[in-house]
């Protein structure tokens, strides 16, 4: 006879494993650390265990399948809009997979749970150099430019964006008395931003520049 019920481990395993992926998050600073991925992760593995115990036989999983909506509830507190990205969806992605962890364990998939914590490391952590390249291949910046108005409009910049090869998508255009004010989302490798910015930096006809 096992001295510590089965439960019991399964719910030490959900703390441990759930414990592992909060600490990356709260590494990184992250909305959602370690406390709260692992009471995710252990909550999660609760309540699929009272699926099973106190669940109609032939449906055992219909209180373990609201965990997937309700999680969402979560995930969403931690995606939030910043300038021109939306930041949060590595972490409500992680809260959604470390309830999955629990669920797993919960029902009697260990070795399931472990692979897919494994996994989910590997992405969080080995995967970060990877799109960090990715960004700086493909950056996207917004720029607003002030000039004197000289009788002429912003065009000239939007073919300077282009002799970088920077993708650009126009923005709201103005003249207030006697200057001209254009907003861009631009687009392109990072290296040809800043020969970018190195330019503008220096142009004379500039007043004001926002990147």
């Amino acid at each position: 006879m096992d001295v510590i019920p089965l439960e019991i481990r399964q719910l030490l395993l959900a703390m441990l494993l759930g414990g592992f992926i909060g600490a990356e998050r709260e590494y990184r600073n992250k909305s959602a650390g370690f406390r709260t991925v692992t009471l995710i992760t252990v909550g999660s593995a609760i309540i699929t265990i009272l699926s099973y115990k106190i669940g109609v036989t032939e449906n055992r999983d219909r209180i373990a399948a609201n965990i997937v909506q309700g999680i969402g509830f979560l995930g969403a507190g931690a995606i939030f809009k910043d300038d021109n990205r939306v930041n949060g969806l590595t972490t409500a992605a992680t809260i959604w997979a470390a309830a999955a962890i629990g669920m797993g364990i919960g029902a009697g998939e260990y070795w399931l749970a472990i692979g897919g914590t494994i996994l989910i490391l590997f992405v969080l952590y080995a995967v970060v150099g990877l799109e960090k390249i990715l960004d700086r291949a493909n950056r996207i910046r917004k720029y607003k430019l002030v000039s004197l108005y000289k009788h002429e409009t912003l065009l000239h910049y939007e073919q300077m964006f282009e002799s970088y090869g920077l993708q650009h998508v126009r923005g709201r255009q103005s003249r207030v008395g006697n200057e001209m004010i254009g907003n861009w989302v631009v687009s392109g490798a990072e290296s040809k931003h800043e020969k970018l910015i190195q330019e503008l930096l220096t142009d004379p006809e500039l007043k004001e520049f926002d990147f």
